[in-house]
């Protein structure tokens, strides 16, 4: 019987966009604010805590968006370094 206690994700760039913010030395209300004043993208800080958790959807123009903010492909925050070979 599965558990349900398990919670399920719900994207799969969440922890390479926590990653990458981290990286960069930014938390998730300035990444959240950088997001709303450069890609004029309503999010707040909590969207950001659960777009990390992998407990929010992301929208294409919000990857593309992410992408810009953090520095980073949007094929890699989807796939990290092991892309298959149909997306290289």
């Amino acid at each position: 019987m599965p558990n349900k206690n398990t919670k399920k994700v719900t994207n799969l760039c969440g922890l390479r966009i926590k990653l990458a913010r981290v990286e960069i030395g930014m938390n998730q209300l300035e990444l959240a604010t950088a997001l709303n004043v450069d890609c004029d993208l309503d999010m707040d800080q909590n969207s950001v805590s659960r777009l990390e958790k992998g407990n929010r959807f992301v929208k294409d123009f919000e990857l593309v968006a992410l992408a810009k903010i953090l520095n980073k492909h949007p094929i890699w925050l989807l796939f990290g370094d092991d892309v298959p070979a149909e997306y290289k």
